[in-house]
């Protein structure tokens, strides 16, 4: 291990009853017949000591889940409720993943490894607790891209193929099987706390604060009861305001915004039927299965302010209710501001103040209205003004022409840029942006299901790097 390896195994002194008490489960991984290295993060490996394994080591930790030295000794599955899809579910839980180890980051944040596909638990059901390849796949992209965009997402830390055949009703059967390894800041769903306010736990619950405060929100620290709960509920509130601009501004689906699919710190993370979409349809949607559009695009902020008011729901135990409905009542004054944070960001724009939510509103109007190319507008109008004759040579450019843009047009190049020099970098060369719709990512699989081709793959990520390294977005670091 490097020398700033910081293992922090602290989940596991929660629930200090027998296996985890209301909490977790302790459980072991399947054996898999085969461990083959097909993603590995150096960059991130880099920011938690992990930088140096030998692969062979990289396969032991996250292909066998040998435990890692002053770690969590054993995987812990996770206990949750959640709705799914608006219908309350008490029967989840980590069903194909686990928390594997908690580490410090080279700015002594706490962070966690967990699994996707790591096996069975109690919480599988019916499952086999697999990850397909193609799905381990998708969720490399979805996080490369997404935090070159700026938006606050988990890591995909790890991907190993295992081996073993399996069978999925959404797609070409037998197909092949992985393991993944997530990083991120956060395990606790609003799932969590649903589950022990489902069991009438009211002393966990505070206990789960506690443990959230102290890790995740530690300005909080001195207050004490509910006015601690309600100063934490505010915080998940703003901060999962901003996550949904985020993902509003990146023309992100997530397809499947489930209250177990929401964490405390606001970041993104599990990515299933995710899709970006091509141009800004409020309606465009992520999942087949998603028939009446609950999680479209456009009702994406919705959805999260009705996941914060189950959060909310679970967290009466503990605090007043009429408190956590006002501070509930806040969600659409974070995202407003949210909303123009990203998308002046999105353009390598500084705020100028009042007024620029109301250009947010213009842009996506004009947007929806003229089926403009989502992420070609952004990467014509970086900086604004500083980028105007690269915007009439654009494939868009004859949208830029029309009289509906021209108000909108006027605010864009008399904002001031941030960092213009970004624009001398080599990705802003080119005539179209990297981009990630569902036919060019199907396009990169292809070749790795039908001859196991991955250069397609690796020659994408490098330029999805490229992008990340030309826009500089810092919103996407923990």
């Amino acid at each position: 291990m490097a020398e700033n390896y910081k293992p922090a195994p602290v989940f596991d002194g929660l629930g200090q009853e027998e296996n985890g008490g209301p909490f977790f489960d302790h459980v072991a991984a399947a054996a898999f017949p085969q461990h083959i290295l097909r993603y590995r993060n150096q960059r991130w490996a880099a920011r938690v000591g992990l930088e140096d394994l030998s692969e062979e080591r990289w396969l032991n930790h996250f292909g066998r889940f040998e435990p890692l030295p002053d770690n969590l000794k054993t995987p812990l599955a996770l206990r949750y409720h959640g709705h799914q899809f608006r219908s309350y579910n008490p029967d989840i839980g980590d069903g194909r993943g686990f928390l594997f180890a908690q580490l410090r980051d080279d700015e002594d944040r706490l962070l966690d490894l967990g699994t996707k596909g790591s096996g069975q638990t109690p919480y599988s059901r019916f499952g086999d607790g697999r990850l397909t390849l193609k799905g381990g796949v998708r969720e490399i992209l979805a996080t490369e891209m997404l935090e070159a965009l700026g938006v606050y997402t988990s890591k995909t830390f790890s991907l190993i193929e295992t081996g073993e055949a399996l069978y999925r009703n959404d797609e070409p059967s037998p197909t092949r099987s992985a393991v993944l390894v997530r990083l991120s800041h956060s395990h606790v769903r609003f799932g969590a706390f649903q589950r022990l306010a489902f069991e009438k736990n009211a002393a966990a619950i505070n206990e789960l604060v506690d443990y959230c405060v102290a890790h995740f929100y530690p300005a909080l620290a001195e207050l004490e009861g509910a006015e601690r709960v309600e100063a934490f509920y505010g915080s998940v509130v703003a901060r999962t305001a901003r996550l949904a601009a985020q993902w509003m501004a990146a023309g992100f689906v997530h397809g499947v915004l489930n209250t177990d699919n929401m964490n405390v710190t606001g970041e993104s993370f599990d990515y299933g039927p995710w899709r970006f979409a091509p141009t800004a349809d409020p309606n465009f949607t992520a999942a087949y299965f998603d028939q009446t559009g609950l999680y479209a695009f456009g009702r994406q902020p919705e959805a999260a302010a009705w996941n914060l008011a189950q959060f909310g729901g679970a967290l009466s135990l503990v605090a007043a209710p009429e408190a956590l409905t006002e501070i509930l009542q806040t969600f659409s004054t974070h995202y407003e501001e949210a909303m123009a944070d990203a998308y002046f960001q999105r353009l390598g724009l500084q705020r100028t103040g009042e007024g620029d939510f109301a250009l947010v509103i213009d842009l996506l109007k004009w947007l929806t209205e003229t089926d403009a190319t989502y992420e070609q507008f952004f990467f014509d109008w970086f900086c604004g003004q500083a980028s105007a004759e690269r915007a009439v040579k654009s494939p868009s450019a004859p949208f830029y022409e029309e009289r509906s843009f021209k108000a909108a047009q006027e605010k864009l190049v008399s904002a001031q840029p941030l960092s213009p020099e970004r624009l001398a970098h080599s990705y802003f060369a080119r005539s179209k942006p990297c981009t990630m719709l569902i036919d060019e990512m199907e396009a990169l699989w292809a070749p790795i299901a039908d001859d196991d081709d991955w250069q397609p793959l690796e020659t994408k990520l490098g330029e999805i790097a490229e992008m990340r390294e030309a826009y500089g977005f810092q919103s996407s670091r923990y």
